[in-house]
């Protein structure tokens, strides 16, 4: 039996067993972690850091958790409009002239964070190798023409999502996505989070397993919808060994390229389920965190082929939000209930040859305490 360590409330102990569960049946290495009212409640890790199960997941394991990186910009924005600094009715263009060619005048800051903006695809970049060149990429996109009326439609932007919050970002603050996150997020919270990792954190990293079956040539596509079926085509093709790679540790891909664990996914996160502060550090008002909740598109989405309910940068699902990454980790944030729930793990599934209800599985354990 799996033994799994770090602190869990007592009337959490399901999420306990939860996690025990899954690192017995499908996961190698994992962790998870509860905030209530921007406190840690339930903070537990277990399992394996290398497929070969020689190395133990450690309190402060680090793995990259894909999509869930969105999370974390799509908070920087929020920062940066709660300070009055971003305003998200306004035009792209206002901070980023360039960004007004090819009829983009009027694409807004929210269309950008609600995946509306029309620009889910890269009509540049083919290999990863290209996404690490950030002018070239952001160039691209102020040149390129809308797949549809920016804010008429959505479509999931599971690349070109990172590289807009970020350069809007940049233009105002004249920082990285990376380094305003290090800088204003991750530094204030004590959160063990990093978009742009340093070669002094590798030691701490353990890489994503590809699914059962198959190898680090397994190649990304959107997350899936509620209903576990991807269909996005970003131009480039990610493999499982791109994300494992080196290069991809030290590059910023705002949108899929963050490395954490479930304590500082959560902890991040808590911010905006908590009115805007957690563990005593406040990094928006109460208002700052409420676009993070309110529908901004409601529809099909044309890549995910699905409905979805999108926010200020979030997925919105009934009285919560957040968003998961490719492979399995997962963020829910209630602000009604002012709770926080994380999962991240290093052993991925494909959804399209088995069902992942892992993340999901946390959340529900989590849920359960709150009665």
């Amino acid at each position: 039996m799996t033994d799994i360590e770090g602190y869990c409330a007592p009337r959490f102990v399901a999420v306990r067993d939860a996690l025990k569960v899954l690192l017995g049946k499908d996961d190698v290495g994992a962790s998870a972690a509860v905030f209530v009212d921007g406190e840690p409640v339930v903070d537990i890790w277990g399992g394996h850091a290398d497929a070969d199960r020689s190395v133990a997941w450690e309190r402060d394991t680090l793995v990259g958790v894909n999509s869930t990186s969105k999370n974390m910009t799509a908070l920087c924005a929020l920062v940066l409009a709660d300070r009055g600094r971003l305003d998200l009715s306004a035009p792209v263009a206002a901070y980023w002239p360039e960004f007004a060619a090819a009829g983009k005048d009027s694409v807004l800051v929210r269309h950008v964070l609600s995946h509306t903006a029309g620009l889910p695809d890269l009509s540049g970049p083919r290999t990863v190798d290209d996404l690490y060149d950030w002018e070239r990429v952001v160039a691209g996109l102020a040149a390129q023409t809308p797949d549809w009326t920016p804010g008429t439609e959505a479509g999931y932007h599971a690349l070109t999502f990172g590289f807009l919050v970020g350069e809007i970002v940049r233009r105002i603050t004249g920082r990285s996505l990376g380094q305003f996150f290090a800088e204003e997020v991750a530094q204030p919270l004590g959160a063990d989070f990093h978009i742009g990792l340093s070669a002094k954190l590798d030691h701490r990293v353990t890489p994503l397993i590809p699914p059962p079956s198959l190898t680090d040539e397994f190649t990304a596509e959107a997350p899936p919808g509620p209903d576990g079926v991807c269909r996005a085509n970003t131009g480039v093709a990610i493999r499982v060994s791109d994300v494992n790679s080196v290069a991809w540790r030290r590059a910023q891909i705002p949108a899929v390229n963050g490395f954490g664990n479930a304590r500082s996914v959560a902890l991040v996160q808590s911010v905006l389920a908590n009115g805007g502060t957690s563990g005593g550090v406040r990094l928006l008002s109460p208002q700052g965190c409420e676009p993070a909740w309110q529908e901004v598109f409601r529809g099909e989405d044309r890549v995910l082929g699905t409905p979805m309910s999108w926010t200020t940068g979030f997925g919105r699902f009934g009285d919560t939000f957040g968003w998961g990454g490719w492979g399995g980790s997962l963020v829910v944030s209630d602000p009604a209930a002012r709770v926080t729930v994380a999962y991240v793990m290093n052993q991925m599934l494909d959804r399209d040859r088995q069902e992942d209800h892992r993340g999901m599985e946390i959340v529900m354990a989590a849920y359960s305490g709150l009665e």
